[in-house]
């Protein structure tokens, strides 16, 4: 599957070894999907934060180093857990084709956020 245009203009201003994985992502995948955030403002985070939908300002988003997947069944958005785990299978293995590692935050001890993916502090620290 390739990325509708939607997900192209959300991988605006990401990391390119980000972009990389996620548009091997696309082309292997078994469950279709969308990006529905890449690089953040400030703005946006703090709105986020506002709403509950996120607990920091020190998100990978704001440089350019996270990004939220939308599963897509039938074209339409869905947010079943199975299908981020099915989904975050390929992203990984996607990441692991291009040596590019990666966190997902389905994996995160606490909050569980089937959507995000991050390339890691440690080797990709903010500019």
């Amino acid at each position: 599957m390739k990325l509708d245009a939607r997900a192209e203009r959300n991988l605006q201003g990401v990391h390119r070894d980000l972009v990389r994985v996620i548009r091997r992502a696309a082309a292997e995948s078994a469950v279709a999907f969308t990006v529905t955030e890449g690089l953040r403002t400030i703005e946006r985070q703090r709105q986020l934060m506002r709403a509950g939908a996120s607990q920091t300002l020190r998100s990978r988003h704001l440089t350019g180093h996270a990004v939220d997947l939308a599963a897509l069944v039938d074209g339409k958005v869905r947010w079943d857990w199975p299908l981020y785990e099915r989904l975050a299978a390929a992203v990984k293995l996607s990441a692991q084709a291009e040596k590019v590692p990666l966190e997902w935050g389905g994996d995160w001890k606490t909050l569980k956020d089937g959507p995000h993916f991050q390339i890691p502090w440690a080797q990709y620290p903010a500019p």
